[in-house]
């Protein structure tokens, strides 16, 4: 081989190893496998017109959430006793009976994370004096129906007393005092005290002079035909919106109701759990209004919330919005919880 042909080759040679460095090094335009959910958005709304002054969006030194000496709900399991109020369907029951015990749903097999078990150990975070923790383990021990509407269509915080006063008399349910909790939850047709005003829902304890015993509760209403803009919110937004605006998020189980239902059920439930005597987990000087550890995360569903952003969540193939699984394949959108560690709020779906 003559020595101006080695030479040509050798170049040859050359200018093709440049070529294919070059290629390698610069971006691939093949779409690869992305281990990250590409489902991700994180809208701005407008704030739901409920009165948010006890909310607290993000981290501070400055929220003094201290602990008052009071027990938590460290049985277990912790017995959940739900009250039918009203008409229901049996779809609704099993959504939300679905929600609650997903809250016990440690296998990624049931319920992929980010997971309503792993949302709840947060609120398992707190403690009462003697270092027990708040249960992990949740059961539905009863249920009643109050189909006729025992105390009529339109309920005071004193008369849904009466509700559970009369489930526990006529027998349905024990009146557990030691490892129970009551849940009062009312149909769309049913009016409270204070309802879409001032609150979504509520949790106190029962007064012995009503109800016979010191049963801790919490009640719930369903906002469909009442206020959806408040407490179903983001999946339903102010009529003054008018269409100018972003539109209501899809809910995750097809029915507004329900599905904003159930975040005011976890918010009440984790302040139920933290501080079932209004004497444990608060922050503020007056127990008669304190501020607990879902109203300091109150509109904050993931990543990046605050100032009108609800915060990163997800969307299915089908546009429904969650930041959550359940069991049975169910998914839900719930607030985030303030965490006594993080001293933030914090959710399962956080990127951070």
């Amino acid at each position: 081989m003559s020595s101006s042909l080695s030479l040509s080759l050798s170049l040859l040679l050359l200018l093709l190893f440049f070529l294919l460095s070059s290629i390698a090094a610069a971006p691939s335009s093949v779409q690869t496998l992305h281990t990250k959910p590409t489902t991700l958005f994180n809208p701005k709304l407008p704030l739901r017109t409920l009165s948010s002054s006890k909310k607290f969006e993000g981290s501070s030194d400055l929220v003094h959430l201290r602990y008052h000496m009071g027990p938590v709900l460290s049985s277990h399991p912790i017995n959940i006793y739900l009250i039918w109020y009203g008409r229901w369907s049996l779809p609704q029951k099993l959504l939300i009976k679905d929600f609650l015990l997903s809250i016990s749903t440690s296998d990624l097999r049931a319920a992929p994370t980010p997971s309503v078990a792993e949302w709840w150990r947060t609120v398992s975070l707190y403690t009462d004096q003697t270092g027990a923790n708040v249960s992990r383990s949740v059961v539905v021990a009863g249920e009643h129906a109050d189909v006729k509407y025992s105390q009529g269509k339109a309920l005071t915080r004193l008369s849904v007393q009466q509700v559970i006063g009369n489930a526990v008399r006529s027998a349905p349910f024990p009146a557990d005092h030691k490892h129970g909790i009551y849940l009062i939850l009312t149909s769309d047709d049913v009016t409270m005290q204070d309802f879409c005003r001032a609150v979504c829902g509520f949790h106190y304890f029962t007064f012995p002079s009503m109800v016979g015993y010191t049963l801790p509760y919490a009640w719930i209403g369903n906002s469909a035909k009442q206020c959806p803009e408040v407490c179903a919110y983001p999946f339903a937004l102010p009529a003054y919106m008018g269409g100018g605006g972003p539109g209501a998020l899809s809910p995750p189980n097809k029915d507004i109701g329900v599905d904003g239902m159930i975040s005011v059920i976890g918010h009440e439930l984790a302040e139920l759990s933290s501080n079932p005597l209004v004497n444990a987990w608060y922050a503020g000087e007056d127990p008669t209004a304190p501020t607990e550890i879902g109203d300091l995360c109150e509109g904050l569903y993931g990543t990046g919330g605050g100032g009108g952003y609800i915060g990163q969540v997800m969307k299915d193939r089908e546009g429904r919005t969650f930041n959550v699984n359940g069991r049975k394949g169910r998914k839900f959108l719930l607030q985030w919880i303030w965490s006594p560690e993080l001293k933030a709020c914090a959710g399962p779906n956080a990127l951070d």
